[in-house]
């Protein structure tokens, strides 16, 4: 759990180090600060899951190496983000986050690894950021430890409003708490009944339970291809992808040529 480009293309040279919207506040409820925890973050996460959470971000690193252009929604301090970028020395990267401090931790790892100038960031929620600022080109979603972040309704919302811009052969990778089966439930409920309380204290999250991604990313056209769990099945780690033949409704064909289908490594 953590703090929070499509259609319409620009090219490099208007690519701009940070945006920031505002909406209506009397439209939305109002958003978690993650602000006060920005700092501290990486800390507070080794002393409570240790290294766990950051294995689960990296798992599928070695598969995100032919992707061009990346949508990444909440990645908190960047660790990941900035991963990705030298890992991929050709994919350009939007992070969309609400927090500021958040996005200034994440230029600031990005300034100290060479790679700031294929990054773009946007202060907004995911859910109100205006496609049309982003590049058609993007063939990756990345959304680490957010998902959990949002209600069952604003979950499927993200997902409609984000899959009808990617391309046949697109990837989605996600990583999130879960329920398992068998003995380790009772603790997984208590452990994320914990967390919950803990950032609705800290930030003032609402959410207090764990949405179900798998149904929305399936019905909009996607298919897991590759599947990690660790902590004893209470952490997992996806990678979807667009079907071959996905053409999002009332939408004309995304121009360029199809993502090809990977071959995901076993888990």
């Amino acid at each position: 759990m953590q703090s929070h480009r499509m259609s319409g293309h620009r090219a490099k040279h208007d690519r701009t180090p940070s945006t920031q919207y505002h909406s209506n506040s009397t439209m939305k409820p109002r958003q978690p600060n993650f602000d006060p925890i920005a700092k501290p973050y990486r800390w507070l996460e080794y002393l409570t899951l240790g290294r766990t959470l950051e294995h689960c971000r990296l798992h599928f690193l070695s598969s995100l190496l032919q992707q061009k252009s990346a949508l990444v929604i909440g990645d908190g301090d960047g660790r990941f983000t900035v991963q990705l970028l030298i890992a991929n020395p050709t994919i350009e990267v939007d992070a969309v986050d609400t927090s500021a401090t958040m996005l200034q931790l994440l230029r600031q790892r990005c300034e100290a690894a060479n790679t700031a100038t294929r990054l773009t960031t946007h202060q907004t929620s995911a859910l109100t950021l205006p496609l049309e600022t982003t590049s058609s080109k993007t063939d990756l979603v990345v959304t680490h430890f957010f998902l959990d972040c949002l209600t069952q309704s604003d979950l499927e919302a993200l997902i409609a409003r984000t899959t009808k811009h990617l391309r046949p052969g697109s990837l989605w990778l996600l990583s999130d708490f879960r329920i398992p089966s068998g003995r380790m439930r009772l603790p997984a409920k208590a452990l994320v009944r914990t967390l919950y309380f803990a950032f609705r204290i800290l930030t003032g999250l609402r959410t207090t339970q764990l949405p179900d991604h798998a149904t929305p990313l399936t019905q909009a056209g996607l298919t897991r291809k590759a599947l990690h769990h660790s902590l004893a099945g209470i952490l997992t780690t996806e990678l979807w992808q667009v079907g071959a033949d996905y053409q999002p409704k009332n939408r004309p064909p995304v121009p360029g040529p199809q993502t090809p289908e990977i071959n995901f490594p076993a888990s």
